[in-house]
């Protein structure tokens, strides 16, 4: 189900497996174009990459590699870089 909401958003759309990058920085790029390119997103550009990375790292949940799952939550301080939100 997570897979056809990720290959099939109706918000965004993303890079063929843009979530299995072993590289944070790409993965947030990849999010910040598409949120930025998107007509059919609902809230702003950063909100929906932050919400679609996010929703991706709850519905893999356990079956996400720890390694995968470091990876990704480092692409979520890459992205909130990309769009001057870090701390």
């Amino acid at each position: 189900w997570s897979q056809d909401v990720t290959e099939h958003s109706n918000a965004l759309d993303l890079e063929a497996h843009i979530f299995e990058s072993d590289d944070p920085r790409k993965i947030a790029q990849s999010l910040k174009q598409s949120a930025e390119a998107s007509h059919r997103r609902r809230s702003e550009p950063y909100q929906s990459a932050m919400s679609m990375l996010t929703f991706y790292i709850n519905r893999a949940g356990d079956n996400l590699p720890a390694k995968q799952k470091r990876v990704l939550e480092d692409a979520k301080d890459e992205l909130r870089k990309l769009f001057g939100r870090a701390d």
